[in-house]
C-alpha cells in the first residue's frame, strides 16, 4: 500500500485512534521511544494485572503460548526462524551478548565505522583495553556513509575476527550500506554484527539479504513497543559453530556436573532466565502491529514526513540540516545555532511537541567531552501527519526567535 492510495487518510486516522498519546502530543521522537498503540499497552497492562492477581510465576505459565508466539512474530519481522531469536533487555545488551561470543586474543582485529552507536564504540574500546584487540574504523565516502572498499581492505587483515556496523546511526539521517557490507563479510568469511536499533519497524529487515551473523534490536523505537525489552538474532551458522555469550546462565545452558555444561538449543542460549513477561508480551504485540500496518507502508510514510520536515526546518533562519549520506532515514537532525539545545527541546516539550537532543560528532568523537555539538533530532513515524509537521516547525521557529530576541 502506498501513501497515494485513497484509503491512506482513513488508515492514518485509525492508527492515531489506536495511539492515546496522539490526543495531547505531537510526537517527533520516535528515534528515542515511539508512542505505543493500544494493543501493546493492553498486553502489558493485562499481564501486570494477572501477576498481581495470581502471582508472577503463575502468570508466566498462563502466558506461555503468547510468549512462544512472540518469537514467531519477531522471526516474521526479520525473515528468520523463531529459533534464531533471543529476547534481551535492549539493543545494547544484544550487542554485548554478541561481542562476548567471540574469543578475542591480543592482536585480533574488529572492524567498525565512524558512525557506530556510542555504547557500541565504548564496548569496542573496552575490549581493546582489556584484551588488547585492535579496533579499525573504515573510511567514509565523501558524501557520507562507510566506504565499502575500505571495509573490503580492512577485512582482508589476517587477524580480522568481526565486522560491526550500526545500520542507521542515532544522530543523523544516515543509512549505512548494510547489505553491501554483508556481501563483503560473507565473501571474506568474517562474521558480521548489525545494530538495527533504528531500522526495525522503520524499514524492511531481511537477515538473509543482510548476510549477518548477529542482529541487535530494541522494542521502544520505530517498532513502537515498550521500553526495557529488545531482541538479538543469531544466524544458524553461528549457532552451529557453538557460539554463546561469555556469561551464559541457566536458561542458556544446563549444568551437567560440577565441571561441565551443555548449551541450550537455538538462540535461547543468549538469553537470561529472568524476564519481564509483561514487556515480552508487549514486544510481541508491537511486532504484530507492525506486520499488520506493513513495514513498507510505515517506511514510505515516515520517509515522506521526514523529507517534509527537513525542507520546512531548513527554511527557518539560522538553521542547518545536519543529515548526510546518499540515502536518508526518517531521522532528521538540525543545527539551530543556540547555546543550550536541551533547554530549547524542553521548551518545545512544554508546548506539546516532542523532539530530542542529539550530538553532532562521528564515532568516538560523538560525546560532549570530545567537542560534539548539540543538535535537534526530529523523527516522525507513520502515525504522524503533515499538519503536525507544520505546527512543530512553527513552534521551533517561535522558540528560536525567543532566543534571538
Amino acid at each position: 500500500m502506498t501513501l497515494t492510495e485513497p484509503t491512506t487518510d482513513a488508515l492514518v486516522r485509525r492508527w492515531r485512534l489506536d495511539t492515546p498519546g496522539c490526543e495531547t502530543r505531537i510526537h517527533l521522537n520516535n528515534a528515542g521511544a515511539s508512542l505505543s498503540p493500544k494493543p501493546v499497552l493492553d498486553a502489558v497492562h493485562r499481564h501486570l494485572d494477572l501477576e498481581a492477581e495470581i502471582g508472577g510465576y503463575e502468570a508466566e505459565d498462563e502466558a506461555a503460548g503468547r510468549v512462544r508466539e512472540t518469537y514467531d512474530l519477531l522471526g516474521r519481522l526479520i525473515n528468520a526462524p523463531a529459533e534464531t531469536v533471543a529476547l534481551v533487555e535492549n539493543a545494547t545488551v544484544a550487542v554485548s551478548q554478541a561481542l562476548s561470543a567471540f574469543d578475542f586474543h591480543p592482536g585480533d582485529v574488529l572492524v567498525t565505522t565512524h558512525s557506530d552507536y556510542t555504547s557500541n564504540q565504548l564496548m569496542y574500546l573496552s575490549l581493546a583495553r582489556r584484551l588488547r584487540i585492535e579496533v579499525l574504523r573504515a573510511d567514509d565516502l565523501p558524501e557520507g556513509g562507510v566506504d565499502p572498499d575500505s571495509v573490503r581492505r580492512l577485512v582482508a587483515h589476517p587477524r580480522c575476527r568481526l565486522v560491526s556496523l550500526t545500520w542507521m546511526p542515532t544522530n543523523s539521517g544516515l543509512v549505512q550500506p548494510a547489505e553491501e557490507v554483508g556481501e563483503i563479510c560473507e565473501a571474506a568469511g568474517v562474521p558480521y554484527l548489525v545494530d538495527a536499533c533504528q531500522a526495525v519497524g522503520q524499514t524492511p529487515v531481511d537477515v538473509g539479504r543482510l548476510r549477518c551473523d548477529y542482529l541487535a534490536a530494541t522494542a521502544r523505537k520505530f517498532l513502537r513497543g515498550p521500553r526495557g525489552i529488545g531482541f538479538l538474532y543469531i544466524s544458524e551458522r553461528a549457532l552451529d559453530r557453538g557460539e554463546h555469550p561469555l556469561f551464559v546462565d541457566m536458561r542458556g545452558a544446563g549444568l551437567v556436573d560440577p565441571e561441565r555444561f551443555v548449551l541450550s538449543a537455538g538462540a535461547r542460549r543468549f538469553e537470561n532466565w529472568e524476564f519481564s513477561y509483561a514487556l515480552v508480551l508487549g514486544l510481541g504485540e508491537a511486532a504484530r502491529y507492525a506486520l499488520e500496518v506493513g513495514i513498507e507502508t510505515a517506511e514510505a510514510s515516515a520517509l515522506a514526513l521526514a523529507a517534509e520536515l527537513r525542507e520546512k526546518v531548513a527554511a527557518l533562519p539560522g538553521v542547518r540540516i545536519a543529515d548526510h549520506g546518499p540515502r536518508l532515514s526518517a531521522i532528521a537532525t538540525a543545527e539551530v545555532g543556540v547555546p543550550d539545545v536541551k533547554s530549547l527541546v524542553c521548551g518545545l516539550r512544554r508546548s506539546g511537541v516532542n523532539t530530542s537532543v542529539a550530538l553532532l560528532g562521528d564515532g568516538p568523537r560523538n560525546a560532549p567531552e570530545a567537542g560534539a555539538r548539540q543538535i535537534v533530532r526530529l523523527s516522525p513515524h507513520y502515525y504522524n501527519t503533515s499538519e503536525e509537521i507544520d505546527v512543530a516547525v512553527a513552534a521551533l521557529g517561535d522558540a528560536l526567535r525567543e532566543y534571538q530576541a
